[in-house]
């Protein structure tokens, strides 16, 4: 059976679902053109429509194939989000974003970590894929510490940010 609002909880953190509370906050920190850009879905500007959207989309998420989870820290509030997604490739993948505010203090890593956890034990899954731009090394870091190997394909994608396409490198973790 799968949880259809799970939380997960990590030292600093709690993944839990995005809700209406939560708007105005997401809004603030994904208003962030160096996020956006990052990100192959995340407009720039990203309004409270934006947020909102969002907040719906992950409420109507079928629960066996996609899981999302607002980054909660215990003391700072919502810092991020990430989520899990089958798509069109073999295994789900997974993306994430951290807002500025909040960069360099391992909450991605640990937020991931804790997603995949989640991931094997929960939702049954044994491999999972990602990818960073190339001009995001530091994304490239957060996977490779929660496990993800590079496969060697780069593949081009469009980002809404960037209104053109982007080279990313793919990754793949497996339980």
């Amino acid at each position: 059976m799968i949880e259809p609002s799970p939380v997960v909880e990590t030292r600093r953190l709690a993944l839990r679902a995005p809700r209406p509370q939560d708007v105005s906050r997401l809004a603030s920190l994904a208003n962030d053109p160096d996020i956006a850009r990052m990100t192959l879905r995340m407009p720039h500007p990203y309004s409270i429509d934006d947020a909102e959207t969002f907040v719906l989309g992950v409420a109507g998420q079928d629960p066996a194939r996609a899981a999302t989870f607002l980054i909660e820290h215990e003391d700072h509030g919502p810092v991020g989000v990430i989520g899990l997604f089958e798509d069109s490739d073999p295994a789900p993948e997974v993306g994430y974003w951290i807002g500025r505010p909040f960069w360099g203090r391992g909450y991605a890593t640990e937020a991931l970590q804790g997603s995949l956890v989640w991931a094997a034990k929960r939702w049954k899954r044994r491999a999972l894929v990602a990818g960073h731009f190339t001009d995001n090394p530091a994304s490239g870091r957060v996977l490779e510490k929660a496990g993800f190997l590079y496969t060697g394909e780069v593949r081009r994608g469009f980002s809404k940010a960037r209104s053109d396409e982007a080279q990313t490198r793919r990754m793949v973790w497996l339980a």
